[in-house]
């Protein structure tokens, strides 16, 4: 790796690389701070994480104003690998935002986790997530997709002495271990046939590679590819999905629904649209067929889902999840059938946008009705509205977001943009695929809204009584629904923000 170890300015953009170094940097002064701080005063180890999450979001501001980058070759073409762009900010106030609802929804958790270990866990993957978006070669793109994973299987197994939780986490590692070694062979094929690891280069080197290189190339294309499937549980690639989400402490299935699922897509997106872009002809069908075949998988099992079942309302935002990951991988698929990809980059960051607000509302309103219900099933959620209108009307407004209907605009609008990305690379295929999808997740996220305004079923005993919402919990719900309301009020200006990313 001559190339990255050869000439690099060791001058550091410290403006440019601020986000994800203040997560980082918090992180470890949390934990440090962790071995001083007596059990009584834990709680402010939670709110000094908030602070430096509000302070990382605070450090975009001075980017808007022009790309910026940092170490850079010295020789040869000017390669960076880190570059904050509009795409970059796009992804890291997605990611920042995402963790600190994330973070109210943890303040005053039930499962009792240890407070340092969580704190440290949850500041250092979000620093990886804030630095994937802005990677722009293998080696770091990999790094920081690894920081992501890391302490999310010590976060999902942080619920010490539960049974479903220690499973949840070996799942996820022996899923996500897979995923990296698949992933690390994929990039030592791609780099041996190029000799690059810096994206804009190795879609030169693609294009010009020699002729017997040319499958050695094709084939790490591909296992990078299916690397990244298995992150995204993107199917068949899935299976670890419900189970680690029902296992994992609620705000933690949050976090890997919303953040962990950005990071990667913004690192697919790279590695496709900016990489591989050569190889559109291969990447551009794959993910095509694994939309189809991911919305289709997510929905269907989402259907099944019994309102009965313990803990059902958590699995049932899992497959919705994967579904969701099907609308997401659209855009991209069309992005390979096409020349000029702002529009298709565009609809995928701002379905992730509108999907982020929504979904963690939703596991918002969820870690309220766990803290009466234990089980957290769908079927307790029956005559919230008797007992929580508030609540009841957010969730509400949540699920016809993600159905994609009025008053939930930007859900349609997000829909809307996603289905013409398609229909206009000429995928009606897919379109259809999709079209046919949104009417069954229609029947599931219906029925659950419908479940909030029915009367109470009479209890055989003494009804759960109503607990009192700590103002964090009730904060992170206020804020999604204010958002969610917002944006369906001027949905075009998530697409607006999100037109210009990467291109």
């Amino acid at each position: 790796m001559t190339e990255l170890a050869g000439g690099l300015v060791q001058s550091v953009d410290w403006l440019a690389v601020a986000p994800p170094t203040i997560l980082a940097v918090v992180a470890l002064v949390v934990l440090v701070a962790d071995l001083f701080v007596d059990e009584a005063r834990e709680p402010l180890l939670g709110w000094a994480s908030v602070g430096g999450m509000v302070l990382a979001g605070l450090a975009l501001l001075p980017l808007l104003g022009g790309d910026r980058s940092t170490f850079c070759l010295t020789t040869g073409a000017h390669n960076c690998s880190y570059v904050a762009d509009h795409f970059t900010l796009a992804i890291q106030l997605l990611v920042i935002g995402g963790a600190l609802l994330t973070a109210l929804l943890s303040l005053h958790n039930q499962d009792r986790l240890p407070q340092g270990e969580f704190w440290f866990l949850l500041l250092s993957s979000a620093a990886g997530a804030a630095l994937l978006p802005a990677s722009r070669d293998l080696a770091t793109l990999v790094v920081a997709l690894e920081v992501v994973s890391l302490p999310a299987f010590a976060l999902v197994g942080l619920r010490r002495g539960d049974r479903l939780s220690s499973e949840a986490a070996l799942k996820f590692f022996l899923s996500s271990v897979t995923a990296t070694a698949v992933m690390l062979l994929g990039v030592s094929f791609v780099y041996a046939a190029t000799g690059t690891l810096h994206l804009t280069a190795l879609a030169d080197g693609l294009t010009h590679a020699p002729a017997q290189l040319a499958t050695l190339a094709r084939t790490g294309a591909v296992l990078t590819l299916v690397g990244f499937a298995f992150k995204l549980a993107v199917a068949p690639f899935h299976f670890w999905v419900p189970d680690t989400y029902t296992g994992a402490p609620l705000p933690v299935a949050a976090y890997l629904s919303v953040v962990g699922k950005a990071a990667g897509f913004s690192g697919l997106i790279l590695v496709t649209v900016v990489g591989f872009r050569p190889y559109g002809d291969v990447w551009g069908p794959a993910l095509a067929v694994l939309a189809a075949l991911t919305m289709s998988v997510g929905n269907l099992a989402a259907l099944r889902q019994r309102p009965e079942q313990a803990r059902s309302a958590v699995r049932l935002l899992a497959w919705s999840s994967i579904g969701q990951a099907g609308y997401l991988l659209v855009p991209l698929a069309a992005a390979g059938y096409v020349t000029d990809q702002r529009h298709q980059i565009g609809a995928t960051v701002s379905y992730a946008l509108m999907y982020a607000v929504v979904n963690l509302g939703a596991f918002g309103v969820a870690a309220l009705v766990l803290r009466s219900n234990a089980l957290n099933r769908i079927a307790d959620y029956r005559g919230l509205y008797a007992s929580r209108p508030l609540a009841a009307l957010a969730l509400a407004f949540f699920l016809l977001c993600l159905a994609g209907l009025p008053p939930g605009v930007i859900g349609l609008f997000a829909k809307v943009v996603v289905f013409s990305s398609a229909v206009d690379a000429g995928l009606g295929w897919l379109a259809v695929i999709m079209a046919v999808n949104v009417v069954v997740a229609l029947y599931y996220y219906l029925r659950w809204a419908a479940l909030l305004f029915m009367r109470p079923e009479p209890a055989a005993g003494q009804a759960a009584p109503v607990v009192r919402a700590p103002a964090s919990l009730t904060a992170a719900i206020a804020a999604a629904a204010v958002v969610g309301v917002a944006l369906s009020g001027a949905p075009q200006l998530v697409l607006r923000f999100a037109s210009g990313s990467l291109l």
